[in-house]
């Protein structure tokens, strides 16, 4: 189903916050309030726009991220698959590019990530695999910039089985009230808004649209990766000031940092690859095209991985 600009104003707004209320979003859009209603549920019932909450992961004890790219004998499809079945891979993706296959690790720490990157590299169709260790994340949009270091934004937070059961039901539904969150978190529906709004807050869940490679959106998805010759947190300021970069980390491996543009346009992605280019300190700039998600971090079916602490 296309798109008007209405319902793309809407897909953004909700990707910033997916909590954000129908009287916020008909001022946004300029519409009645239930002119605007209608038009979320049309996006969420015919559209596949699904509103989650995307939990940092810190808050799941995963504190090693790393991109991997991968090379491959034959088709591509069936190594993607494979790398999806992995719990150390929390976002796989085909491409059209010098390389098949991108994938994201999260892990608790280095000695796992290494673990998990063995394992990338004995799937059948593997040819080569080359990675880079997050260092800091400068730009995401489901949970705030920083080095990935721990306790991340837990910070005095001590989260409890209240908690890990409104994380979970959010990541679901992440426009649930607060009536339904108390249903499940054992607490009143009054404790229930204030814990909610305290995980906000404090960065350890994002609640919005899940639209990256969602082709409901006349979205291209490009990636790319940039070799710098000098300091990298100058260039990776430049970078995350990009309207049209999605996110950026920067770290240690085949590159010094890698990033996601979202643009409307061909000639857009062109224009930004162009700045990045021509950004002091940077030496070579490689991209490619997010052809599908072979697997979210976000995925319905996938469960928590931390167990709740008493």
């Amino acid at each position: 189903m296309d798109l008007d600009d209405v319902d793309e104003r809407l897909v953004r707004a909700l990707q910033e916050d997916g909590r954000a209320s129908y009287e916020a979003l008909a001022k946004l859009v300029g519409l009645a309030r239930s002119t605007t209603k209608a038009r979320v549920r049309r996006l969420i019932d015919d559209c596949g726009l699904r509103l989650i909450a995307a939990i940092h992961p810190a808050a799941l004890g995963l504190n090693q991220l790393g991109h991997v790219i991968v090379e491959v004998d034959g088709p591509a499809g069936p190594v993607a698959e494979r790398l999806a079945e992995l719990a150390e891979t929390s976002f796989v993706t085909t491409t059209a590019g010098r390389f098949a296959v991108t994938a994201e690790l999260r892990t608790k720490d280095l000695a796992t990530f290494s673990e998990g990157l063995a394992k990338v590299q004995a799937v059948p169709g593997v040819r080569s695999v080359q990675a880079m260790t997050f260092l800091q994340i400068w730009k995401d949009p489901y949970f705030p910039p920083g080095p990935l270091e721990s306790p991340g934004p837990l910070g005095d937070i001590d989260l409890d089985s209240s908690d890990h059961a409104l994380l979970e039901h959010l990541r679901i539904d992440g426009r649930a009230s607060f009536a339904d969150l108390a249903s499940v978190s054992g607490l009143s529906p009054g404790a229930t808004r204030a814990r909610v709004l305290r995980l906000l807050e404090a960065g350890v869940v994002h609640v919005g649209a899940l639209v990256r490679l969602n082709q409901l959106s006349r979205i291209h998805t490009i990636g790319f990766a940039l070799t710098l010759s000098g300091e990298t947190a100058p260039v990776a300021r430049e970078v995350a000031g990009f309207e049209e970069v999605d996110c950026f980390a920067t770290g240690i491996g085949w590159c010094n940092g890698i990033g996601t543009i979202r643009a409307t346009t061909y000639d857009s992605v062109f224009a930004t690859l162009e700045r990045l280019r021509d950004l002091p300190g940077v030496r070579s700039v490689e991209s490619w095209s997010h052809l599908r998600a072979i697997k979210e971090e976000h995925d319905l079916a996938r469960p928590l991985t931390c167990a709740p602490s008493e």
